[in-house]
């Protein structure tokens, strides 16, 4: 006989919208929702709790194959100094790699995330995603700004997306696509090799984390060229388009069904609503831990606000950050950005997030027939994060 499980919080976030006190969450003994009622009419063995009761989080990028970098890197380098030590420092015995792996998979669950959006460049994530504990997006990474080596390494990448794609997990199942690391590290050669891949699937990149991306494409200046000298590239070959970095590659996404773009950092208005104008299904990912971490800069929150874009919540690795917890991003994001009410900064975590991935017809929200993890948020007083702390109780 199936046993049920009523929750009766202070108040219950659905994953869009807070409800008035006095409803009653109810899910099977497996945390699938049965139902959404009022106290009155959800009878008998109701658990009373203080606090908001939430729809697990969706983190939207990760790079869980870092975990092993924590602390390894300085914060404030700047981000051509942390993608350049991140290329070379990243190589450590496979041992200590797996470990960090599965304790930061493990600080995820503690943490209430349900879905990732999880960035691949190797396979070494993919003996911890066979236990099934969290659902992933994997994006394999693709990276080649050489025109030389697009053929080998759009070659090397789609043999991790189909060692991913084998992968075999309950609902949400998981889903595998090759995805554009950044724009200034992928040659036109192969955004033609990988965009063939895009249909259908949700594709992500890394998208104007600092101010020299759309230096370099303006008019090939900025510091990422002094990235390619400390990586001695040859780069006669590239031209500047005289554009912004987004407005210079957004038409090669033309194919995916959804594109996530991530970071956002120093994206302009004036790029956002060239972004508008298009069909693609479009979701902001903001890391703000991160861009502390590395540039001490915010993104336009206000900005994406105004112009009633997706915004969805990510954490970055641990290589650009001090923990994989979205209350700890939601709560940096309420500190420079306090005229964001929390039931907003919720959805950006939960249904948004879900949306982007994908993962939305079992994960995201309180609706019947999901089972999207029940978290209680407490100490949130007047709708403030500042001393909230969470517990997941499914």
């Amino acid at each position: 006989m199936m046993r049920y499980q009523k929750f009766q919080p202070t108040q219950i976030f659905t994953g869009s919208e807070m409800l008035a006190p006095g409803h009653v969450l109810v899910t099977d003994e497996l945390g699938e929702v049965t139902d959404l009622v009022t106290a009155a009419d959800a009878g008998e063995d109701i658990r009373q709790l203080n606090g908001i009761l939430s729809p697990g989080f969706i983190n939207c990028h990760c790079h869980l194959e870092l975990s092993h970098m924590k602390g390894l890197i300085p914060e404030h380098t700047g981000l051509v100094d942390f993608v350049f030590k991140v290329v070379n420092e990243r190589h450590f015995p496979e041992e200590e790699i797996m470990d960090a792996i599965e304790k930061a998979e493990n600080e995820m669950l503690a943490n209430g995330i349900v879905g990732v959006g999880d960035i691949c460049n190797n396979l070494s994530t993919l003996p911890q995603k066979t236990k099934n504990k969290l659902a992933y997006y994997n994006f394999i990474e693709v990276s080649g700004w050489m025109p030389s080596v697009a053929a080998t390494r759009f070659e090397r990448s789609l043999s991790f997306c189909n060692s991913f794609a084998q992968l075999q997990t309950p609902n949400p199942k998981p889903q595998t696509v090759l995805s554009p690391h950044a724009p200034y590290s992928v040659s036109d050669n192969l955004w033609q090799l990988i965009s063939q891949y895009f249909a259908g699937h949700t594709v992500t990149i890394h998208n104007q984390e600092t101010a020299f991306e759309d230096a370099l494409f303006l008019n090939a200046t900025g510091d990422f060229t002094r990235m390619y000298g400390m990586m001695n590239m040859d780069t006669s070959f590239f031209q500047a388009t005289g554009e912004s970095s987004l407005r210079s590659y957004f038409h090669k996404l033309e194919k995916a069904k959804q594109v996530l773009l991530v970071h956002n950092t120093f994206t302009k208005e004036a790029d956002v609503l060239y972004v508008k104008q298009g069909a693609q299904d479009v979701s902001w990912c903001i890391c703000i831990n991160a861009n502390q971490y590395i540039e001490q800069a915010v993104p336009p929150v206000e900005m994406l606000r105004k112009n009633n874009c997706r915004v969805v919540v990510g954490t970055d690795s641990l290589a650009s950050n001090h923990s994989l917890n979205i209350l700890d991003e939601l709560k940096t994001i309420s500190r420079y950005f306090p005229s964001v009410p929390l039931p907003e900064l919720l959805t950006w975590a939960t249904l948004n997030g879900a949306k982007a991935l994908q993962m939305d017809a079992h994960l995201g929200s309180f609706e019947k027939g999901k089972k999207p993890g029940v978290l209680l948020i407490e100490n949130a007083e007047n709708g403030l994060l500042n001393n909230a702390s969470m517990k997941r109780l499914l």
